[in-house]
């Protein structure tokens, strides 16, 4: 086995005794490696978009020109997400996700030695390439390891971890400030160390899949069948199919993929329509420029509770992640009335704030729908695909189209970007919790099929014809099997 090729499965199977405990322990394991890695990764990432105010001033960098850099390593990061997903699937996990990790930090190092405008978007382009591999390899790992029923929660801490990094990120940058009197250069170095630090602790209680400890598949030891829109089983967290029949089957011809790509696309456009401009535009309306970057890092930090509290309310309801997703998008496009036309400082944080936990939510909830859309050995690459249309196209909206419009006609035309995207996000929303009614009821009725039908659904091709016929039969709710 090559050093980056996925581990073969346990010839040792572990003790039916014992199973849950190493598996309750392994989980864990892989929950906390995933969460802080990632963390670690915003650590580095988020130095750049946390500093614009100082490097505008003592790089002599134009808002356009920030929004030019920041635009650059989402361009990067799309193309490297999406292509770095199917790596993702056909690769050690936790040797992938820590080498990224070095990778990023060594390209983030190079950051203190220029004040290049034209070297930094080179440098912004190679640091995108490691970025785009922590949430296509973090995601593949929590599908693996959480079953359906419990995977809202675990994707939601998961998915929290990047506003724990980015709060994280400006505690270092503020350290770094007070340690070395405000040094740009020092604060790059310093993020790219911690990172690294955390990285390789983190890589010390990381796992592969379940099988290759000689545990039982996630969907085995949870007694659980997932589908897809047409019926079909997403078990399986290996194949042999090539790279493009897994592309244009399991991604190019599944709807869900489509809607749930282009629903994450318009949630980023609010995203970092808001984020990224933070502490350019709290300014304007009365804040302090050190006020609006500890804002920041509150923002961050108050979405953490919020987007764990969701996906655990969208396993309460049994999966529901699209209802839970429309519901949140209406208050969402409520708030943000708030946070743009309101007069008063308190109301503008109230609508920030209550704006964030409605746009991070979703993200975290599409994040985990577009996973459960495909087969488990696809997971990687329907990350990388909707990684792509978030980044390519809705953080280059957020940063360098912004930018440009507020350069030319003010922070009026940011508004009027994000208000449509919005809009985007409550009519597709809307499309998702329809089919995603269709899809639970067919899982309830999988649910409740014989363990021999059950096994025909999982695995077609060795299955007795009669059986599987049966078995899809029932789960498509036809009352007559033809023969």
């Amino acid at each position: 086995m090559s050093f980056l090729g996925i581990p073969a499965v346990s010839a040792t199977k572990v003790p039916k005794e014992r199973v849950k405990h190493q598996y309750h322990m392994r989980q864990t394991g892989v929950l906390i490696a995933t969460c802080l890695s990632y963390a670690s990764f915003y650590i580095i990432r988020q130095v750049v978009q946390d500093e614009e105010i100082p490097l505008r001033h003592q790089y002599g960098f134009s808002v356009g020109e920030i929004g030019i850099i920041l635009s650059a390593f989402g361009i990067g990061y799309g193309i490297s997400k999406f292509i770095m997903g199917f790596v993702a699937d056909r690769v050690s996990m936790k040797r992938f996700l820590i080498l990224a990790l070095y990778g990023s930090a060594i390209a983030n190092l190079f950051f203190a030695w220029t004040r290049s405008f034209g070297v930094m978007i080179v440098l912004m382009l190679i640091n995108s390439v490691f970025q785009g591999v922590g949430a296509p390899v973090c995601q593949r790992e929590v599908s693996l390891w959480f079953a359906k029923r419990s995977r809202g929660t675990a994707y939601a801490i998961w998915s929290a971890a990047h506003n724990f990094g980015a709060f994280f990120c400006v505690v270092t940058i503020e350290a770094a400030a007070a340690a070395f009197s405000g040094s740009i250069s020092a604060i790059f170095i310093t993020s790219s160390i911690v990172a690294a630090i955390i990285g390789t602790l983190m890589y010390l209680i990381n796992s592969e899949r379940p099988e290759t400890y000689g545990l039982p598949d996630i969907n085995t030891y949870s007694d659980s069948v997932e589908l897809n829109e047409n019926g079909g089983t997403t078990a399986g967290s290996v194949t042999r199919k090539s790279v493009w029949q897994v592309f244009l089957k399991d991604i190019l011809c599944n709807k869900t993929v489509w809607a749930v790509s282009l629903a994450s696309m318009s949630f980023y456009i609010c995203r970092y329509g808001i984020l990224s401009w933070i502490p350019s535009y709290l300014p304007t309306k009365g804040f302090s420029a050190n006020t609006a970057r500890w804002i920041v890092g509150e923002y961050e930090l108050f979405l953490i509770p919020a987007v764990i509290f969701f996906g655990f309310v969208s396993d309460l309801l049994k999966g529901r992640r699209a209802l839970v997703t429309f519901c949140l998008t209406i208050v969402m496009i409520g708030a943000l009335c708030l946070y743009f036309f309101a007069p008063d400082k308190a109301l503008i944080l109230v609508g920030l704030f209550i704006s964030g936990a409605c746009i991070y939510a979703p993200l975290d909830l599409v994040g985990l729908m577009v996973n459960e859309a495909v087969p488990k050995y696809a997971v990687g690459v329907s990350t990388g695909f909707m990684g792509f249309f978030q980044y390519i196209f809705g953080d280059t909206i957020a940063t360098a189209l912004i930018g440009e419009l507020v350069d030319r006609f003010g922070w009026g035309a940011s508004s009027v970007v994000i208000f449509i995207a919005g809009g985007l996000c409550f009519i597709l929303s809307l499309y998702l919790t329809y089919s995603e009614r269709h899809i639970i009821n067919m899982e309830k009725r999988a649910n409740s099929l014989t363990p021999a039908e059950k096994a025909a659904l999982e695995d077609p091709l060795s299955a007795d014809e009669d059986v599987l016929k049966a078995a899809e039969a029932k789960v498509r709710g036809k009352k007559k099997v033809k023969k």
